[in-house]
């Protein structure tokens, strides 16, 4: 197998997750899968790096972290409306929308710190030890905006108006 056949297939096994990573860290849906394909060619332009990096897919985090970053994009979510998901699903029934609705304003109102820390841990299922790495600060770091974060989360009002949906 050649780098670009090993690469192509890691993107086609990964690439819903990167995007919904992509919208759950405050880009717009609309240009995370621009800001995605951004963060993949400088991976494939450093695969050989890529491949031999401890932990693959932190440090494909680490630059789509980096790519959101430096994304020009909207502070506040945006919703825009569309007949279909990012991974190609349709919206089941209105639950689900205003839970995802509830989600993307909670994780809106928090500081963008923890918001990475959020979805790294909990969308992305990084340890603390690979999101440490990604985002280059400590593993004590990484604590402490998790906690931080989901002691903000548990009073979030967005959340709160889900009931006992949560």
């Amino acid at each position: 197998m050649t780098d670009t056949d090993d690469f192509d297939h890691w993107v086609a096994a990964h690439w819903t997750r990167l995007v919904r990573t992509a919208v759950l860290l405050g880009c717009a849906p609309s240009r995370a899968e621009d800001v995605v394909q951004d963060a993949l060619l400088r991976c494939l332009t450093k695969w050989r790096h890529v491949q031999r990096a401890d932990n693959r897919e932190a440090y494909v985090h680490r630059i789509l972290v980096n790519a959101v970053a430096t994304a020009h994009r909207p502070r506040k979510f945006r919703l825009v409306p569309t007949a279909d998901t990012p991974d190609g699903h349709r919206p089941d029934d209105t639950h689900d929308v205003d839970t995802r609705d509830a989600i993307r304003r909670a994780l809106a109102a928090l500081p963008h710190d923890q918001c990475q820390a959020v979805v790294l841990r909990h969308y992305a299922h990084l340890t603390e030890a690979q999101m440490a790495m990604v985002l280059g600060v400590s593993s004590g770091t990484v604590k402490s905006r998790l906690s931080r974060a989901m002691k903000a989360l548990r009073v979030d009002p967005h959340l709160s108006d889900l009931g006992g949906t949560r």
